[in-house]
């Protein structure tokens, strides 16, 4: 059985999740220990389980430590069974993160599958759906499978109640990309976000925008949605050759929105500078699918402390070497072979 140590580089829940969708993957049993280790509240909370649950159900998976506040955990997966799942993380947990779990084992089932995924849609701590839906699954369906999601209702933090469908047409295995050149961008797109606030808050998002990008060629959109609790997102994509980016900023009770803004507009001004196709989120989403495929490549920014945990968890699983390498300041390759 493989052991993972949970506190190791970040020492947060990805270790988990990832650990779960390898396990899945490969058939190969685990036993984390010190899960979460390094956040303030350490052990698994309840998107956490609601992960383990999904991971379970879809892996025919025996479980023990599957607890709130847990820290260690076993599990021992006996294949991938597709079908329809109803996952529902119960608080504004993200429910794009249970997703993240248990999406990779049903790319490549023998079936087709049908997910409804009820939590928090749009969370600070993790890919909003948009990013799922608009940066993420393109890239996964040019490999091979056919995924689509569907937004049903937004939930925002902290009251969550969002919900999306997500329909999975599995290939029969991954196929490798490489992801070096990001080509022209082609435009750009502001959206800003709000439910039960006023939408000025989005219109103030916006103007700052407006100012520090070039969106001349792209739009600029405030709207209202419906949700059960208030929330303000602030999105910026930028569409390229090869490539769609997202970067997107949480309103907080307290901050003003053009802070909110400004920080947003940094992350894109960052990406765009840099010249690379991948964003440091998208660089750490793209690593279990690559690895699985066999191998892949991609230049991005400084990988985060994230992505390099992620990088030591694949190892425990696949036979994968992964490089990781500065071509220039702040532009990195990363190289996954087999």
């Amino acid at each position: 059985m493989i052991t993972i140590n949970g506190s190791h580089g970040e020492g947060g829940g990805q270790i988990l999740r990832s650990s779960l969708a390898l396990s899945l993957i490969t058939g190969k049993p685990f036993c984390i220990e010190g899960i979460r280790g390094k956040r303030k509240k350490p052990g698994l909370l309840r998107q956490h389980l609601t992960a383990v649950k999904a991971a379970v159900e879809i892996g025919k998976a025996i479980v023990s430590g599957n607890a709130i506040g847990s820290s260690r955990l076993e599990f021992t997966p006996s294949g991938i069974i597709p079908g329809k799942y109803h996952f529902a993380v119960g608080t504004a947990g993200s429910a794009t993160l249970v997703l993240q779990t248990i999406l990779p084992a049903l790319l490549s089932a023998e079936g087709e599958s049908e997910l409804i995924m009820e939590g928090g849609t749009h969370n600070p701590w993790a890919p909003p759906f948009d990013f799922l839906a608009r940066v993420f699954l393109p890239i996964i369906n040019s490999m091979g499978p056919t995924v689509s999601a569907t937004l049903l209702k937004y939930g925002f933090y902290p009251a969550g109640g969002g919900k999306f469908s997500v329909t999975i047409i599995p290939s029969p295995e991954l196929q490798p990309i490489d992801l070096l050149e990001r080509g022209e961008v082609e435009s750009y797109k502001a959206e800003a976000i709000v439910s039960k606030i006023p939408v000025s808050i989005g219109d103030r998002e916006l103007r700052v925008v407006a100012d520090k990008l070039p969106v001349g060629y792209g739009s600029l959109v405030a709207r209202e949605v419906s949700s059960p609790g208030p929330g303000n997102i602030l999105q910026i994509e930028v569409a390229s050759a090869n490539v769609t980016e997202l970067f997107i900023g949480f309103g907080e009770k307290g901050v003003k929105a053009e802070r909110v803004a400004s920080s947003t507009v940094r992350l894109a001004r960052e990406y765009i500078t840099a010249n690379v196709p991948v964003g440091r989120y998208l660089a750490d989403q793209l690593l279990l699918p690559l690895a699985i495929a066999g191998g892949g490549s991609f230049r991005t920014l400084s990988p985060s402390n994230h992505t390099l945990t992620n990088i030591e968890v694949l190892k425990h699983f696949l036979d994968v070497e992964v490089t990781v390498s500065e071509l220039e300041k702040n532009i990195y390759e990363i190289n996954i072979t087999s």
